[in-house]
């Protein structure tokens, strides 16, 4: 007998969970790792159909810079939809897009917005840099794209292959005949091996002559494409002078510049857009997540003299998300009046100095790093010998069981970087100073029992 969902009666905790076990595909992966069936929400709050109620620090991988169920994101909305406007209108104006459109440039860096274009993409952050591909590739007349190890662009074609995953691109045979990967900063596990202020002048150099190297195996590319701050690739910042390095060798070779703020933009840096910190001003700059007010939109803002698309170039049915733009405006409003990027600036700096402070009494914290509101707190094995750079093993395994600690004790946290061994911490905006404290003292308290079990297993 079919059995209708009015009708259905196991409504609980963990009927749910078998039946989207049973339904869903395999490439779930949010809720492998998190068992809870969320009812409710609020700021930082997410409350299971069970009771049981958690601090967010996940917020949709970045999205929700507001928390949830914001009040001027939810009046927005209503207001929206009281007011009759159309829901769906593909790429056609209205007054919300118009509003939008209005609050977005008057964030942009400066120099920027004066002489920028703006395209509405499908509603992910990889249809953006889809776009963002295709655009380059058509105002270059080239083919090649400069992306970087440990960078994470999406999970389309273009997007993943650009991106640094060999799990996810393994299975795609000739997914990036096109890419050429790139050295990215990073001190703590530096692709040089001398890691620091080094490590990122290698990298710059190594760029510009192989670029210059007429048997160096790259054509002139149609695009670089670059994260300020590595998000999957573990919360890893790139530094300013690299940045400005990076813009000055595109520059000079007339290689269009990409940056990509699908998570870092709307103040989750400590700068309303991560590539302010540096100063640069790039060629484009691909959004998503939080500038819809935690519902999907993409756009992609670029210079106007890459405009040379014909009509049709690039579009999708669902560029005309009135509800987004709607919580769009209001979010980016919001982040602009409250100066919420100054304060991710502060409250991110007091949580990576005080989790810094943990490493001598929890070794197996290897490095933490990060830039305001994004941070990442990398586990090794404290027993392993340390490599040239004084970096330990990964353990992977460890930061496994300190999420799930840490669901435990009501924190909602995931994996990021090399392996899956950084716990990355990506709180809404709006985090108080008591949440704060709440936070770092569970994710320490996870941290400190995992690591005991441990060595008390292994001594046993």
């Amino acid at each position: 007998m079919t059995v209708h969902p009015a009708e259905r009666t196991e409504t609980g905790h963990s009927a749910i969970l078998e039946r989207q076990r049973s339904r869903e595909s395999s490439a779930r992966t949010y809720a492998r790792s998190f068992p809870i069936v969320p009812a409710r929400a609020e700021g930082m709050w997410v409350e299971g159909v069970d009771g049981r109620r958690y601090l967010d620090c996940l917020s949709g991988a970045g999205t929700l810079a507001l928390g949830h169920n914001h009040p001027v994101v939810l009046e927005a909305v209503r207001r929206t939809l009281d007011s009759g406007a159309p829901l769906h209108v593909l790429d056609l104006a209205t007054p919300e897009k118009d509003r939008f459109t209005d609050a977005l440039f008057a964030s942009l860096p400066s120099g920027f917005a004066d002489k920028a274009r703006v395209h509405f993409c499908g509603p992910t952050g990889t249809d953006g840099v889809e776009a963002a591909f295709k655009l380059m590739q058509t105002a270059t007349g080239r083919r090649g794209i400069l992306s970087f190890g440990g960078g994470y662009h999406g999970m389309t074609a273009g997007a993943l292959a650009a991106s640094g995953g060999v799990t996810t691109r393994t299975p795609v045979p000739g997914i990036a005949a096109d890419v050429t990967r790139l050295p990215y900063p990073y001190p703590y596990r530096c692709p040089f091996g001398v890691g620091g202020d080094q490590g990122a002048r290698l990298s710059a150099t190594y760029t510009e002559r192989l670029l210059d190297d007429p048997n160096g195996g790259v054509v002139p590319p149609a695009a670089m494409i670059v994260e300020a701050v590595q998000g999957e690739g573990g919360a890893v910042p790139a530094p300013d002078d690299w940045m400005r390095e990076m813009r000055r060798i595109t520059a000079e070779r007339d290689i269009p510049l990409i940056i990509d703020e699908v998570q870092t933009g709307v103040g989750r840096t400590g700068a309303f857009w991560a590539v302010e910190h540096s100063g640069i001003v790039p060629d484009a700059m691909v959004m998503s997540k939080a500038i819809g007010g935690s519902l999907p939109l993409a756009v992609l803002v670029y210079h106007e003299d890459y405009d040379g698309w014909l009509p049709g170039a690039h579009t999708g049915t669902f560029r005309g998300n009135t509800l987004a733009m709607a919580a769009g405006t209001a979010t980016l409003e919001y982040v602009t009046e409250q100066g919420l990027a100054e304060r991710a600036a502060v409250v991110g700096a007091r949580m990576t100095e005080r989790l810094n402070a943990l490493r001598s009494a929890l070794p197996a914290i290897g490095d933490v790093r990060g830039r305001g509101l994004m941070i990442g707190v990398e586990l090794v094995d404290p027993d392993a010998e340390p490599d040239a750079c004084g970096a330990r093993p990964v353990d992977p395994r460890t930061a496994v069981q300190v999420r799930a600690a840490c669901l435990e004790r009501g924190l909602i946290v995931e994996l990021g970087g090399r392996f899956d061994s950084t716990v990355r911490l990506l709180p809404p905006l709006i985090i108080s100073d008591e949440q704060v404290e709440a936070v770092l003292d569970r994710l320490t308290d996870a941290i400190a029992t995992v690591t005991a079990l441990r060595t008390s297993g292994a001594s046993s």
